[in-house]
């Protein structure tokens, strides 16, 4: 794939990523505890019929200075046993509204550092989760891990307790880098950590690297690409830094030091793609690789890829999300719901209440119209107006109007070849899926791009 420097400085424009439609920026305070009831108890009749499970962990033993995600310094032990015992509870309390015969496809370890906590609650969680549901033949269990704090005899560990998909925080191979961001390297050679990890057989192992942070140069990064081809996961993730100490002035911090330049960062994406799509991995979307016979490779193909707040899956796995944990978001067939994001807030809502939600939405027919497009443009990279019509049982025009289509609206991304417009059919280019947010932006009818709100789309 060629690009160009002008190509990407024009796209380059502040949007959602769409990892909900719409965004957790839409989220109300009067969206409450009853309201998510309702909406649990409403999804056993709607589809997917799969059930998708996320375990926010918030601990982290250090916390890195460019980290959005919603983190805690990590506790004494006996208040993160507290704070499984409550997520526990919260499993069976909500647990309590949903069909027991639905399929759990998907059970999702994130945070904060999973990994930095006693293995034992880990098993407690996955064991309470198979006593109450069965597990799809091809349930895909996977856990977000920090390198710094596993040892080898952890990945034989996880094995055991059934998980099949980890994904290494790695963010980048150069020391200085890390100790800029406050981040620790690897105890061990992430080649001896891979290896050990293909002797257990999972079936996914995820590299994630991130490029725009300080004392990074488009040479150091490619070298850190490079090596991370050299190792040869499954999936890699380049994501993109985003510079928002106006939301987490943790970020401050890292002003002292050398943020790579525009154009340096927009070289570090172009020689990462260029790498990466030349030495077997295909492109999924955004800053998502996989190997062509990994998976979402052959989903992307065959126009049945997923996503969610835990990042892209299949069609096949992809569930209603049932989430758990301070801040963590289900995603269910018609709302979504938020809980607080403050552990001791959510440990005292748990214990007194059963539930800690916070924050929700309700979806209107528009909103499932809009999500259906956008998502189906996000990951798939086109559109059938007529089949997503026939799927949510509305008329071509209904779907049209909820996006305001209009196909002047896409002229621009037309004269530049990143889409093609037959009918109702639109076709996202290979160059397209660059800047795949762009277009969905097109479809979003509601979004009003705020100054600081929104990190830049590439």
């Amino acid at each position: 794939m060629k690009i160009t420097k002008d190509f990407l400085e024009k796209y380059n424009k502040p949007g959602p990523r769409y990892t909900s439609y719409p965004p957790a920026t839409s989220f109300t305070a009067s969206f409450e505890k009853d309201d998510y009831i309702k909406y649990l108890i409403n999804s056993n009749n709607q589809k997917p019929e799969n059930i998708s499970f996320y375990i926010h962990i918030p601990f982290c033993p250090q916390r890195c200075f460019f980290c959005g995600c919603n983190t805690t310094a990590l506790e004494t032990n006996e208040k993160i046993k507290k704070y499984i015992e409550c997520l526990i509870k919260e499993i069976e309390n909500v647990t309590e509204h949903i069909d027991k015969k639905r399929k759990v496809t998907q059970i999702h370890f994130g945070g904060g550092t999973p990994n930095s906590v006693e293995f034992k609650f880990l098993k407690n969680i996955i064991e309470k989760i198979k006593s109450i549901y069965t597990l799809s033949s091809n349930c895909e269990i996977a856990i977000e891990c920090n390198p710094a704090y596993l040892e080898l005899n952890d990945i034989d560990d996880l094995a055991k307790m059934g998980f099949n998909r980890i994904s290494f925080g790695i963010q980048d191979f150069n020391a200085e880098v890390l100790s800029a961001v406050n981040r620790k390297p690897s105890k061990y050679p992430v080649e001896q950590i891979i290896e050990r990890t293909r002797k257990n057989n999972f079936k996914g192992i995820n590299i994630d690297l991130i490029y725009g942070l300080p004392l990074q140069t488009p040479e150091s990064f490619e070298n850190t690409i490079k090596k991370t081809i050299g190792i040869y996961p499954n999936r890699i993730v380049t994501f993109s830094y985003a510079h928002v100490p106006w939301f987490n002035e943790e970020q401050k911090k890292l002003e002292k030091y050398k943020l790579p330049l525009p154009e340096e960062k927009l070289s570090m994406l172009a020689t990462a793609l260029n790498l990466l799509t030349e030495n077997g991995y295909e492109f999924i979307g955004m800053d998502h690789y996989a190997k062509s016979t990994d998976e979402l490779a052959i989903a992307k193909k065959e126009k049945k890829l997923h996503r969610n707040f835990q990042g892209y899956c299949t069609k096949e796995t992809t569930g209603q999300v049932l989430a758990f944990g301070a801040s963590a978001i289900s995603q269910l067939a018609g709302a979504y719901s938020q809980n607080f994001k403050n552990p001791d807030k959510y440990i005292s809502l748990i214990e007194n209440t059963g539930f800690a939600t916070e924050r929700g939405y309700t979806l209107t027919n528009d909103d499932k119209i809009r999500r259906e497009i956008i998502n189906e443009i996000m990951c798939n990279g086109y559109i059938d107006f007529t089949e997503i019509a026939k799927c949510l049982n509305f008329s071509v025009y209904e779907v049209k109007n909820a996006v305001d289509f209009s196909s002047d609206k896409f002229k621009e991304f037309e004269n530049d070849k990143l889409l093609t417009i037959k009918g109702d059919f639109i076709q996202v280019s290979e160059t397209g899926m660059l800047v795949v947010r762009n277009i969905a932006m097109a479809f979003d009818p509601l979004l009003k791009i705020e100054d600081n709100k929104y990190s830049k789309t590439v």
